[in-house]
């Protein structure tokens, strides 16, 4: 019985893990070249000092390259208030105003403190300024399950720009999203 377990079970299980990973590796680092309405950037770790984890800082820095490039109009950054007691959003904002991104072209969200959140405060976003396109800042193996909950909420312009930073901690993310995927 363990045998019929493993061969029609464990192993197309295995096999569907290995394909869908893929899959998200390739789909997060393909970076849109079009131009879009609104970049995301998706909220990440501020540490204790107030300073950015490298992550966040990596996909703040995509956004500016972005906008740099005139491929978006405004740029919205989204998360939480973190464990550390910072406002993530205020933290990204402050970010790209430091880095020659006009205030007036941040929007900032403090409630998007999970990924399904910043994608809803997106679309109401986008809705209110009628923009019809968006490109998701964040890591490449996030990227997958982020363009599938924007056309959950009826939003299918959606595409994705990752920022090339790794770390080892990409191995657990990549098999996290596999799951996060299917829930």
């Amino acid at each position: 019985m363990f045998k019929n377990i493993f061969k029609y079970f464990f192993i197309p299980g295995i096999l569907w893990f290995m394909i869908h990973s893929i899959y998200i590796i390739n789909d997060g680092l393909t970076n849109t070249q079009q131009n879009t309405d609104l970049a995301v950037v998706f909220g990440n770790k501020v540490n204790e000092d107030g300073t950015l984890s490298p992550r966040l800082k990596a996909r703040l820095d995509e956004a500016v390259r972005l906008y740099g490039k005139k491929q978006v109009k405004e740029i919205l950054v989204s998360g939480g208030l973190g464990k550390e007691g910072y406002w993530e959003g205020n933290e990204m904002k402050k970010y790209l105003i430091e880095n020659k991104i006009p205030s007036e072209k941040i929007l900032t969200d403090n409630y998007g403190d999970t990924t399904e959140k910043t994608v809803i405060n997106s679309v109401k976003a986008a809705d209110s300024l009628k923009y019809k396109s968006i490109v998701s800042v964040s890591q490449y193996y996030h990227q997958t399950r982020i363009k599938k909950l924007f056309r959950n909420c009826h939003f299918d312009h959606i595409t994705s720009s990752s920022p090339e930073y790794f770390e080892i901690r990409d191995v657990y993310s990549v098999f996290r999203e596999f799951f996060a995927y299917y829930l």
